[in-house]
């Protein structure tokens, strides 16, 4: 195992909020856009540039474009003769991305990587999309007999908490509930100016429409445009970067801790190797619990916030006993008594969330590491944790199928 300190050195996100094909721009403009935004704000000359990576899942279906770690050449001309990649693994495209871009300066190759992650999902309508993203599943297996594949994939992962534990799905509508009021306070966040009332985060079939099973419109993720910049640093390039910008190496937070697993793709088969076992998905914990033993911390309440994957309400409450916040199926209890809330002693999802931010996919998991090293160093405006020192991102690729887990602390 390598003891190789990973540095974190700032990054950017575009607005969430902006439709770029509406606005007559194309995903080269959003790539071109979000990086220089990134290479402004965290003060990084692209010169030093030495490595790249893109998190990408599914531009070849939304924009026709593929291979877009070529883009890099044309956005700035320091980087035109340097190795970039791009990678895939559906939701989780960005968090593999940056897996890539650490074992790349754990090996000495290189000291200073760009880690990027983008997705254009706003320029088709809503059946083509949730056709483009049924990609992520088992094509011809599990994908057609639906109008709406991840909807009802995790409508139907509700009715197997409900068998199981006799789940309330009053507790999913709180979850969305919390998270929307929380995106309130993002100014990059997507649903930031939109208007909820009481029946939103009801069965009110006007205000909160069925979509798949029980799960209603604001349990599910809205499609997003959008681009999320981090950079990673080898500690020789962390301590210059420190030294020209006057701050002290231990003011620049590290990647401490990170989890990686895989399932087979189909749910079916999750389903059958975790039966008879108390967790419906045994490998997220698994996840978790590697990240919390790299980072030396004992469990998860050891974290000051959380963001993960809410693609669905019903993911979060998931994740929620998966990580060992609860006992397995006892999540609500966190949802009881605050635990998640802002206030509470670990707040979950502080940005917003996928619900409330905006999930554009391939730029996910490079976004929640960015807004973990944003309350670490005290830079997350309104959704501020106070006095957050170590906080744990959760980014999942399909039913669960790609699963990475990222501790930022100093």
């Amino acid at each position: 195992m390598s003891n190789t300190d990973i540095f974190v050195l700032g990054g950017s996100q575009t607005d969430f909020a902006r439709n770029w094909h509406r606005e007559g721009k194309g995903i080269y403009d959003l790539f071109e856009e979000s990086l220089n935004q990134a290479l402004e704000t965290s003060h990084i000359d692209a010169a030093d540039i030495e490595v790249a990576h893109v998190g990408n899942f599914v531009s070849a279906l939304f924009t026709g474009q593929a291979q877009l770690n070529g883009f890099f050449g044309h956005a700035h001309p320091a980087l035109h003769n340097i190795p970039t990649s791009r990678h895939e693994a559906a939701c989780a495209s960005g968090s593999m991305a940056l897996l890539a871009a650490m074992r790349d300066l754990e090996a000495g190759h290189y000291q200073l990587a760009c880690v990027l992650g983008i997705e254009l999902m706003r320029n088709v309508d809503g059946a083509t999309g949730a056709d483009h993203l049924a990609a992520a599943a088992w094509r011809g297996r599990e994908t057609d007999h639906c109008q709406y594949p991840w909807p009802h994939m995790f409508a139907n992962l509700y009715d197997i908490y409900a068998e199981r534990y006799g789940t309330d799905i009053d507790y999913l509508r709180r979850i969305a509930q919390i998270n929307f009021a929380n995106a309130k306070h993002n100014p990059n966040a997507q649903t930031r100016g939109w208007q909820f009332t009481p029946e939103s985060f009801s069965d009110d079939n006007r205000a909160n429409p069925l979509i798949e099973g029980q799960l209603r419109k604001q349990d599910c993720g809205q499609i997003t445009d959008g681009a999320a910049v981090v950079f990673l640093a080898s500690e020789t390039y962390a301590r210059q970067y420190a030294q020209r910008h006057n701050l002290n190496l231990e003011d620049i937070p590290r990647i401490k801790g990170w989890g990686h697993r895989s399932a087979p793709l189909l749910m079916e088969r999750k389903l059958e190797l975790s039966e008879g076992q108390p967790l419906v998905f045994p490998h997220v914990k698994d996840t978790f619990d590697d990240a919390l033993r790299r980072a030396s911390l004992a469990d998860v309440q050891e974290l000051d916030a959380l963001e993960v994957h809410d693609c669905f309400s019903m993911t979060e409450y998931m994740i929620i006993d998966h990580c060992g916040l609860t006992e397995p199926g006892q999540s609500w209890r966190a949802i009881d008594s605050g635990t998640i809330e802002k206030s509470g002693s670990l707040p979950i999802n502080p940005s917003g969330g996928l619900l409330g931010l905006g999930h554009p996919v391939g730029a996910t998991g490079v976004r929640m590491l960015l807004d973990a090293w944003k309350q670490v160093t005290g830079n997350a405006g309104g959704y501020q944790i106070e006095g957050a020192r170590n906080v744990g991102t959760f980014n999942l690729g399909g039913s669960a199928t790609t699963c990475a887990t990222f501790v930022v602390g100093k």
